[in-house]
């Protein structure tokens, strides 16, 4: 039988943003010993005002994160290297990695994430399946999920785990505020 970390956490809303149209974002995590984590985000609110992307061809996508989109960034705890995935609703996707604090960016060679969105009356979740790099399977992570969650008003809300004093910046360790085990063969 595999050995799996599940994990449940709620995300939090940054003090700037506006949130009234979001009441909550929880996400859970299952780590796999193969190097998968499959991700559920999961907002509640008034999801009729939430400006999703509208659905498209799923592929590879700069600037994600000036609309809605869910992100993880991980590393190493002990590193200053980390990753970045951006997962947008309409399948758009990006990943990047990182040296050090912002620097060092590079496109990350990976393959595509699964990507899956359902919606409700006062509920959305998207349901993302993405295969860590081979130098990040095998080790415990330090992970940030975060969101960005704009409105048809043009209002924008960041959510993340945890927030650096000042403006939302997901990159800022203080946003890394999840331990995901390394997972191995039971």
């Amino acid at each position: 039988m595999a050995n799996i970390s599940m994990t449940e956490t709620a995300l939090q809303c940054h003090p700037l943003s506006e949130k009234g149209f979001v009441d909550a974002i929880a996400v859970h995590v299952d780590r796999a010993e193969d190097g998968r984590l499959q991700i559920k985000y999961t907002l509640h609110g008034v999801i009729d005002g939430v400006h999703f992307p509208e659905a498209t061809q799923r592929e590879r996508t700069d600037g994600l994160w000036k609309g809605t989109c869910f992100e993880l960034f991980c590393g190493p705890a002990d590193e200053g290297g980390y990753v970045e995935f951006n997962f947008a609703p309409s399948g758009q996707w990006a990943a990047y990695a990182f040296t050090g604090y912002r620097e060092g960016m590079t496109e990350l060679a990976c393959a595509p994430p699964q990507i899956n969105c359902t919606a409700g009356e006062g509920i959305f979740e998207m349901t993302v399946t993405v295969d860590l790099p081979e130098s990040l399977r095998t080790v415990d992570l330090a992970a940030g999920f975060s969101a960005v969650i704009a409105d048809k008003d043009g209002r924008t809300a960041y959510w993340a785990l945890a927030h650096p004093p000042g403006k939302a910046d997901f990159h800022h360790k203080d946003c890394f505020a999840l331990q995901l085990e390394a997972r191995s063969a039971a």
